[in-house]
């Protein structure tokens, strides 16, 4: 459900017993539970407004394209895609791989 698998599950509710004690441990569960409800509430009716907002201006509208980790990577991924593409089709003139034993060129200028 989060991500957390039976042994995290039970070493937080060894931790949680530790803390908060088996009186009170009900109780925190409870006002947890609240919390994450509230919240998956809050998160609903902010999409459902943004959406309602926007309207027909863009019916295909995902929130996940607006991440910016996801926005950079599919840049990125892009860029090595054409890079890879010029590197293929593309021979840059006067380049050429070295023979064997060649030795490469050497700019004492440029050192």
């Amino acid at each position: 459900m989060f991500g957390i698998n039976f042994w995290e599950f039970t070493v937080l509710l060894l931790v949680g017993l530790a803390v908060f004690g088996p009186d009170k441990l009900p109780d925190v569960a409870r006002q947890l539970g609240r919390f994450v409800r509230t919240t998956r509430r809050m998160v609903n009716n902010a999409r459902a407004e943004l959406s309602e907002e926007i309207g027909s201006d863009l019916p295909d509208l995902n929130l996940r394209h607006l991440d910016p980790r996801k926005a950079v990577k599919d840049y990125v991924f892009d860029v090595l895609d054409e890079d890879d593409d010029e590197a293929v089709d593309d021979k840059k003139p006067g380049h050429r791989p070295l023979a064997k034993d060649e030795t490469p060129p050497y700019d004492v200028e440029a050192t």
